[in-house]
C-alpha cells in the first residue's frame, strides 16, 4: 500500500460522518501512510451527489487500496466507489484491519 483512499457512508449522517473520517484517518498517518481522506476536501453541502461522487472519484484514483469504514454497506457512494476498484484491481480493505506500520517507518 502506498496511497489509501477512505470510503464509507456520508450522506444523512450527522456531520457527514466526517469524525470518523478524520479519525480514521489520523489513525493511518501515524503507522506511515498517505491517506486521501474526501472528508477534507469537502463540496458545498448543497452540491449535487453526481458533482461529490465525480469529485471522490478523482481522488480515489490518486491512490492503489480503498479502505472501508463501518456502514459502507448502506453507502452507494461507497458501494460505488468499492465496486469501481475492484474492476481497476485496487487494493480494497477494512481500514480497521490496517494495523501494521508503514514499511520503512
Amino acid at each position: 500500500m502506498q496511497r489509501i483512499y477512505l470510503s464509507g457512508p456520508m450522506t444523512g449522517l450527522p456531520d457527514y460522518n466526517y469524525p470518523a473520517f478524520n479519525a480514521e484517518a489520523a489513525r493511518l498517518r501515524a503507522l506511515g501512510y498517505t491517506v486521501e481522506n474526501p472528508a477534507e476536501y469537502p463540496l458545498p453541502a448543497d452540491a449535487p451527489w453526481h458533482m461529490c461522487m465525480r469529485d471522490a472519484i478523482h481522488q480515489m484514483l490518486t491512490c492503489d487500496t480503498v479502505a472501508y469504514l463501518p456502514g459502507w454497506q448502506i453507502s452507494r457512494g461507497a458501494n460505488v466507489e468499492i465496486e469501481l476498484a475492484g474492476h481497476l484491481k485496487m487494493a480494497v480493505i477494512q481500514a480497521s484491519g490496517i494495523v501494521t506500520p508503514q514499511e520503512g517507518l
